[in-house]
Parts: C-alpha cells; sequence; structure tokens
C-alpha cells in the first residue's frame, strides 16, 4: 500500500528539483520518491533506522 504525505519545501530546493526532474524526464513527485528512497536505504544500511517491531514484541 501506498501512502500521500504533504510536503513543504523553500521555492528555491523545488526551482532546482524541477530543473533535475526535467533533466531526467520524470515528474518532481517521482524524483521527490526515488530520493526520499534511497536516503532511507542509506540511512537504514548505516543503522541509523531502528529495526521495525517484530509480532513478538506484540507491536
Amino acid at each position: 500500500m501506498s501512502k500521500r504525505v504533504g510536503l513543504t519545501m523553500p521555492d528555491t530546493i523545488h526551482e532546482k528539483l524541477e530543473r533535475w526532474a526535467k533533466a531526467e524526464g520524470r515528474p518532481v513527485a517521482n524524483l521527490c520518491n526515488f530520493l526520499i528512497e534511497k536516503a532511507v536505504r542509506e540511512a537504514e544500511e548505516a543503522g541509523s533506522i531502528p529495526a521495525a517491531a517484530t509480532v513478538e514484541d506484540g507491536k
């Protein structure tokens, strides 16, 4: 399942994201999703994100 998230960012960042997305031929939302997924993977690999609770934990 996918979730929606509202995001507010400075105009300067949005303008740069628009240019980047246009250069790659994709929508800004798609580029943002890619960047967030990449950052989460890297944080997970670095151990910055706690492991998900297991069924045994009752969570």
